[in-house]
């Protein structure tokens, strides 16, 4: 089952919940009961309670959705530095500039195959890609220039391996979920006392109330799958891609 097969399971027994609680809390309700006695300080409270909810789902989306953006940007800047590595070698002898691309072909293809299922599952990279790494770096320090040209690509080279090497701890650092448990539970519990305030409201079993009651509900269901979909930049849903990694061979 995909995930969004399953937000779309969950929407719906959202909704069918909230149209049932309704209906069956109608049917206990008098006759000689008038819709127009729900006091004014709980509308009052409800439309409070709904803003504030909603400034705190803004927030954690936003949240989520910068994190997902930096988790992007840090997996860019280690593929475009293995892609300069890659080119400015060029001047390097045959043997030197074979094995150095060889090595970075080999922990491309590993991040891309391997390490994005590690990180979905440990929430960190994975030892044996450092080591590959390490491996692409020892090949490009351990390089004694003998031309001037080498020289001059020496440097430059150095730097794009210790680029590639920054940007790999920032994709570590946002390989976990960013947002900690406390806030979880308030938006879980802010959301089910938001909808629950659906239920002191006097609403009727017209079609149209209904209808609105049910997208409330679903909305809400909704933006919290948003956000923890999001808040795992390399899990399976709306995750930071690896092509860029496969485009380097």
């Amino acid at each position: 089952m995909t995930q969004w097969l399953a937000l779309l399971i969950a929407m719906v027994a959202v909704c069918a919940v909230v149209i049932v609680v309704v209906v069956l809390r109608q049917r206990r309700i008098g006759e000689d009961d008038d819709p127009n006695e729900t006091p004014d300080v709980i509308e009052y409270m409800v439309m409070m309670i709904g803003v504030i909810y909603a400034i705190v789902l803004g927030l954690a989306i936003a949240g989520v959705w910068e994190g997902q953006g930096g988790a992007q940007t840090a997996v860019q800047a280690e593929a475009q530095a293995l892609h300069e590595v890659k080119e400015r070698v060029q001047v390097y002898p045959p043997a030197v500039r074979d094995k150095v691309r060889a090595d970075v072909d080999a922990y491309a293809a590993f991040v891309a195959d391997k390490e994005w299922p590690y990180m979905r599952e440990h929430g960190d990279v994975s030892p044996h890609g450092t080591q590959l790494l390490d491996k692409v770096r020892t090949d490009v320090t351990q390089f004694a220039p003998t031309t001037d040209l080498e020289a001059q690509a020496y440097q430059p080279v150095v730097d794009e391996v210790a680029a590639a090497d920054a940007a790999r701890t920032t994709r570590a650092q946002s390989a976990g979920a960013t947002m900690p448990p406390v806030v979880w539970f308030g938006l879980v519990t802010g959301a089910l006392v938001t909808v629950g305030l659906i239920f002191t409201l006097q609403i009727r079993r017209s079609a149209r109330e209904l209808l609105l009651a049910g997208l409330f509900s679903a909305l809400i269901a909704f933006l919290l799958f948003l956000i923890w979909d999001l808040d795992a930049p390399f899990g399976s849903g709306l995750a930071v891609s690896a092509d860029v990694f496969r485009q380097l061979g």
